[in-house]
């Protein structure tokens, strides 16, 4: 298997770089060799690679900014992934692509299923929508994993933040009326792994969309009260005192965020026998990575 895998050195692709070599011959590409924010110059170069498997791990994920660059974002998250989408048409190749829950607007009440009605809040969730339906219009062989609250040991990510204020502050208001699913890099990579060493890789027929979180689900207030208290088992120290609850109000942003989009996995476990693991012990993995075990 010949793997092409975009974004590279992003938080994601720094963890898929890890677990894609097992499965053959991984051809990694940062922005610099392949540039989502180009459209134009997409599909030649995944010509040039010629991979049975796109791995699609690049994405303009500044959600803020995307509400004064949509423009931008739509070009990375929607031109770009049509066509990867084209290109992998051309190739007979798999395109696995990760979206998110922001193509839902948050009103639910109950974890969102892959065909419940979509309503993006914000111009990022409206770009990664547009990236879905380009890649489904392509007629391509391929796999859009929606995931969420995405973070892990390395990049830019509610974790390491949420590390760096509590050693800097000695409170921390975080928000406590957002409900979702944090999902660790380290869980993502390996069941995308899992799932191209099975036989979707080979399918011919596969078009889906699958949801991929961790089990469970938590406010920001709860993930991160988490965070700090996990690395102070593993023998961190910080300034921080006390970690409060706050509304979105005491909060606001430019870009909405959905105030419930936890996602059902039924169809994941159902398609590839994947049963997520909790997101508590996903963040476990992730603060051994960082800080090596706690004491037993």
């Amino acid at each position: 298997m010949r793997i092409l895998l975009l974004g590279g050195n992003g938080q994601l692709g720094t963890a898929l770089q890890d677990r894609l070599p097992a499965l053959g011959e991984v051809v990694v590409a940062t922005r610099a060799e392949c540039d989502l924010s180009q459209p134009s110059g997409v599909a030649a170069f995944v010509q040039s690679v010629k991979p049975d498997v796109i791995v699609n791990a690049a994405a303009y994920t500044a959600v803020d900014l995307a509400e004064t660059e949509a423009e931008q974002a739509h070009a990375a998250n929607g031109e770009s992934a049509g066509e990867l989408g084209g290109a992998a048409k051309d190739l007979n190749a798999l395109l696995l692509h990760y979206s998110t829950d922001y193509v839902f607007d948050g009103n639910g009440e109950r974890p969102y299923l892959e065909d419940d009605p979509v309503s993006p809040a914000n111009a990022y969730g409206a770009s990664k929508l547009a990236g879905e339906q380009a890649i489904r219009d392509s007629g391509c062989r391929h796999l859009i994993l929606r995931t969420a609250w995405v973070y892990g040991p390395t990049g830019k990510n509610f974790f390491l933040t949420i590390l760096r204020l509590a050693a800097e502050r000695e409170e921390l208001g975080i928000v406590g009326d957002q409900t979702g699913c944090p999902t660790s890099t380290l869980w993502l990579a390996e069941a995308t792994a899992s799932i191209l060493s099975g036989p979707a890789s080979l399918d011919e027929t596969l078009q889906a969309t699958v949801h991929a979180v961790c089990a469970g689900q938590c406010s920001w207030f709860d993930f991160a009260s988490a965070i700090v208290d996990g690395a102070k088992v593993r023998g961190e120290t910080f300034a921080c005192r006390k970690i409060k609850p706050i509304t979105t109000a005491d909060y606001p942003t430019p870009a909405a965020r959905p105030a419930y989009s936890v996602l059902d996995t039924t169809r994941l476990r159902e398609m590839f026998g994947i049963t997520p693991l909790s997101w508590r012990d996903a963040l476990d993995e992730v603060l051994d990575r960082k800080f090596g075990p706690s004491p037993a």
